[in-house]
């Protein structure tokens, strides 16, 4: 523990071993895609249910 290098240090290491990110092909962050396509599906869920509601009761 008191001979480790600083946690900054720790980080820029691991970054620095990582490969380069492919353009088109990685999301940045794996949790941040699932949470980014539950939302979209969400919002165009909850429309169709809300246009399908209006028109049912125009």
């Amino acid at each position: 523990m008191f001979h480790r290098k600083p946690l900054e240090e720790r980080i820029a290491d691991r970054m620095a071993q990582r490969k380069p990110l492919e353009e088109g092909k990685t999301f940045e962050h794996g949790p941040a895609k699932f949470v980014f396509i539950s939302l979209l599906v969400a919002v165009v869920l909850m429309h169709v249910v809300g246009v399908a509601i209006v028109m049912a009761f125009s």
